[in-house]
This record gives structure tokens, C-alpha cells and sequence, in this order.
């Protein structure tokens, strides 16, 4: 056949023979799709290797709005601590953020951030563009790597359109302990999360097998926020999970912190606001209840038990915390 563009073979060749709804079907499909409008695209990636120097920060790759500072190393040459920064300090609608960070063998890492993230209040008319507002968090970890991911919490504005996925792939032998804190509103400041949506998912894969999924979806319709068997009207919510390589702690040691951990939540009061469990190696600990920094305080206090039993490193509180 002689070269000729698509249109002109689909034009002269194909249309006459074709019903009027085939015609429109393959007009639709050779249609190039409109750039999606009010899009605001943002990725950040981070690669940790050990170097004779220590755990260094070896690749960064980022485009639009996320990036990092050098690292810092308060508690010598093999923790990296990072500081994620997002210059808008929130996202809006049409905003899909994503990070990855990936820990090669060996290497240690610790993430953070120098304030709190924002989902704001999510645009109404869809003229403009749509309302989602996203972000994607991927931590990948390889042979006896070590991630600890601490991000400040995150505050979801009223009216807002967000969805929270953190995903962690760790090799049996690594470890990661790791958090994420969601705010509803501002209730001190008058402003309550009455009416928007919000999904947060949190999954762990151990050499590629999900281990642990949870998701929670916030919508209007459903009354999660507000149900007993729900979040039962409290305003923050959060989780934070812990792995421990291999080999490193037994059964008996596990169920040994457990009791501890526990122990120390009913020594201030806070048994009823905070849950521990066990899922297969996985440590997991929620937080219900309506303050961001009391949660953030009792989080520390349980990261300070494990980290030593997990890690054989004492809790080093990054200074930015202290700003």
C-alpha cells in the first residue's frame, strides 16, 4: 500500500464502507486526548547507598516542586536524614505528587519533613478541572537496607478531594519503621472537616507478597468520620508500622515489647487512644483521638522503645522537629 496519513486511508478507504456509530468509534479512537486542565505534576526520587563514607545520598532525580536538602547526619556517617520539601507547602486540585525512595543494601535513611502537608479545599467547578488532589509515597528497600519514615502530620482542609498512598517493598531482611498522622480539619481554629472526601491507604509487600493493606475512605455519604464503628467523630487518625528484619527479634521478644509498649501507654493515660497489634512480622500502632501534637508525642515515646530492639540504634530526634 502507497504511504498515506491515517486520516486520508480512514477517509477514502474505510468510512464509506463503515455503519455511522463504527465511523464515530474510530474517529474517537484516533482523537489524541486533550491535555488534562490545571494539572500540576510533581515526582521526587531519592536513592541511598552505602559508600565507604557512609550512608550517602547517591541519586536525585525530581521534576516540578519536591526536592530535598543535603543530608544531615546527627547520629553519624550511617543514618542519613533527609528533609522532603514542597515549596507550595500543600496540594490543590489537579496536584498528584509523587516520592519514591529507594534504600540499596546496607544503607539507612531517615525521611521527614520541616512541616506539616495540606490537602486543600478542592475546587467545585469541574470546568476548570478536576477535583482530585493526590500523593504517592513508594519505599523500596534491598538487602538489609534500613528506612525510617517520618513525615509531620497531615492536615485535610474541609472540602477537600484527596487521596494518601504510601507503599512500602522490603526484603525479609531489612527493616522500616515508619508513620503517617491525618488531621481533619482545624478544629482549634473553628474549621471542621464537615463535608469532602479523603482515602488513605497504606500497604506492605514483603519480597513482592502483600503483607499488610488498610484503607480508609472518607466520603460524605458513607458517615465513616462520624459512626462509632467508625473514627467515632475524632478529628486525627494515624498509623505507624514497624518491621523488623529476620532473625533480629523472636516471638517471645516481640510479645516481650508488645507488653511494654502497651505498659507504657496505660503509665499516661493514653490506652484508649492507642492500639498495638502484630500482623505476622509486622508491628502495627494506631492513634485515634483529636490532637496531632499528642499523638506525634506518644509516637516518639513508642519509636524510642523500638528503635533501640529493632534497629540496635537509640531514637536521634532530627532537629528540625525542634523548629
Amino acid at each position: 500500500m502507497p504511504s498515506i496519513s491515517i486520516k486520508k486511508y480512514v477517509e477514502e478507504s474505510s468510512l464509506a464502507n463503515m455503519t455511522t456509530t463504527t465511523v464515530s468509534t474510530v474517529k474517537k479512537a484516533l482523537t489524541i486526548p486533550p491535555v488534562p486542565k490545571n494539572v500540576w505534576l510533581a515526582s521526587l526520587f531519592l536513592e541511598f547507598s552505602l559508600t565507604p563514607n557512609g550512608s550517602q545520598l547517591t541519586r536525585t532525580k525530581r521534576n516540578g516542586p519536591l526536592t530535598v536538602q543535603k543530608a544531615f547526619y546527627p547520629e553519624g556517617r550511617d543514618c542519613a536524614h533527609i528533609y522532603l520539601l514542597h515549596p507550595p507547602a500543600g496540594i490543590v486540585s489537579g496536584d498528584e505528587l509523587r516520592i519514591s525512595v529507594q534504600v540499596n543494601e546496607q544503607a539507612h535513611s531517615l525521611v521527614t519533613t520541616p512541616g506539616a502537608n495540606r490537602f486543600y479545599r478542592a475546587r467545585e467547578d469541574l470546568s476548570i478541572g478536576d477535583s482530585k488532589q493526590v500523593q504517592h509515597c513508594v519505599f523500596t528497600l534491598q538487602d538489609k537496607a534500613i528506612c525510617e519514615n517520618f513525615p509531620l502530620e497531615t492536615i485535610v482542609y474541609e472540602g477537600a478531594d484527596g487521596f494518601n498512598t504510601v507503599d512500602v517493598h522490603l526484603k525479609s531482611n531489612s527493616a522500616y519503621l515508619g508513620w503517617d498522622i491525618t488531621c481533619l480539619g482545624l478544629p482549634r481554629s473553628g474549621q471542621f472537616f464537615k463535608k469532602g472526601s479523603y482515602t488513605q491507604l497504606n500497604r506492605v509487600y514483603c519480597e513482592d507478597t502483600l503483607i499488610y493493606h488498610d484503607r480508609i475512605a472518607i466520603k460524605p455519604n458513607n458517615q465513616i468520620h462520624q459512626h462509632i464503628a467508625g473514627l467515632n467523630n475524632k478529628n486525627v487518625f494515624a498509623t505507624f508500622m514497624a518491621y523488623a528484619p529476620a532473625g533480629q527479634i523472636d516471638d517471645t521478644q516481640h510479645k516481650v515489647l508488645i507488653t511494654q509498649l502497651r505498659d507504657s501507654m496505660i503509665e499516661v493515660n493514653a490506652e484508649h487512644k492507642i492500639s498495638i497489634s502484630q500482623i505476622r512480622q509486622l508491628l502495627v500502632i494506631r492513634y485515634l483521638g483529636q490532637h496531632a501534637e499528642e499523638c506525634k508525642a506518644l509516637f516518639i515515646q513508642l519509636w524510642q522503645k523500638i528503635r533501640p530492639l529493632y534497629l540496635n540504634k537509640d531514637a536521634n530526634i532530627p532537629r528540625v522537629w525542634h523548629t
